[in-house]
């Protein structure tokens, strides 16, 4: 919006994609294979998955041409030419997903390599399933990309399938997809649909996950968070991405960090390092969140969910921080405010401590 409240001109590309929403819907996953022409699918997950990715194959029946559940985080290249391998050997025509984003980044990366038309079926709020994105990891480095052979063709949101989810991980499942709102809302190619959807994504996440930490088996705000997600998604697949993306893939590649845990600690301190060049942004976010300020609003949320504060309760090591910079700093995505190592290595030193954003 303008100063004077009007529309400033703007670009908008909708997205090919069937959403399917709401409680009981996985029962729907044949007919939404074969709607979107898959005869023989290989279904995935993760090996903690297994059980559920084991009904899905269950339940699509005669459809099931094989069963994967290798997927890990990050996407290395090495599981999915392990799980092409799979598809091929199996004549397999189509994906289904089942899990979070590290099974929905092994969909897309092998519809990739083969063009198979997915099914994502989520059991996270990541919101990955929803975009064109992909990132992938190979010697160290987690370099992204978009193409339309990426974005899944049908996604089914089953609130059943969430019930079980923990109330940590459905915490940082939760901040990791309102970090691709919170970018949306500065993005170089913002516009008012996404920042309409950004700010209710952030606004659902918010009123949904003190309330799963409280009742992880309330539907009602699972349903809501899976509503988030599905916001929050469609910010990241419609919009550019900017240093704090950059930052976490860049942590997850160099030191194969806990995804969503990654985006969780470091997005109050990108916030912060943005909000002097995004004040329009930054009342967007802190309103949506019920906050005056926004990066404070998001350090005190992921207080309030107990979840970890500094990079290094999960595993990042005290002198890797030079590295990130150096790294983050040689293939840089655009952003709102100068990329300058000095103040991204204070940013780093405050998000590896857990300390107060500033």
């Amino acid at each position: 919006m303008g100063e004077a409240g009007t529309v400033e001109p703007f670009v908008y590309e909708g997205r090919p994609q069937r959403i399917i929403f709401g409680p009981g819907r996985l029962a729907e996953a044949p007919d939404a294979l074969r709607a979107i022409g898959g005869s023989r699918a290989l279904v995935l997950s993760t090996p903690e998955q297994k059980a559920t990715g084991e009904r899905v194959a269950a339940i699509l029946g005669p459809l099931r041409a094989a069963f994967f559940p290798g997927a890990v985080m990050h996407t290395p290249v090495e599981v999915t030419e392990r799980a092409v391998a799979i598809y091929e050997e199996h004549g397999a025509d189509c994906v289904v997903s089942v899990g979070g984003g590290s099974t929905t980044g092994l969909g897309k990366a092998i519809a990739l390599r083969t063009d198979a038309p997915q099914l994502v079926i989520p059991t996270t709020y990541a919101g990955s399933e929803v975009t064109n994105l992909l990132g992938e990891t190979a010697g160290g480095e987690k370099k992204t990309q978009r193409s339309p052979k990426i974005l899944p063709e049908a996604v089914i949101y089953d609130v059943d399938l969430t019930l079980s989810l923990p109330p940590r991980l459905s915490a940082t499942s939760g901040m990791n997809a309102m970090a691709h709102a919170v970018e949306a809302l500065y993005a170089r190619d913002r516009n008012p649909v996404t920042s309409w959807m950004a700010e209710e994504g952030i606004r659902a996440f918010a009123a949904s996950l003190p309330a799963i930490m409280s009742s992880p088996v309330d539907r009602q705000a699972r349903t809501d968070a899976q509503y988030g997600a599905w916001l929050c998604g469609m910010c990241l697949a419609s919009t550019t991405i900017a240093l704090h993306h950059k930052l976490c893939h860049v942590l997850g590649g160099a030191f194969d960090l806990p995804h969503a845990e990654t985006h969780a600690i470091v997005l109050p301190h990108t916030t912060a390092y943005n909000a002097p060049a995004t004040p329009e942004a930054m009342v967007r976010i802190a309103r949506a969140l019920g906050s005056e300020d926004a990066p404070t609003g998001l350090y005190e949320l992921a207080r309030a969910l107990q979840i970890p504060l500094g990079l290094r309760e999960i595993g990042m090591p005290a002198d890797g921080i030079d590295r990130v910079v150096e790294l983050a700093l040689k293939d840089p995505y655009w952003n709102p405010r100068p990329l300058k190592a000095e103040p991204i290595r204070n940013l780093l030193r405050r998000a590896y401590e857990g300390a107060r954003p500033e």
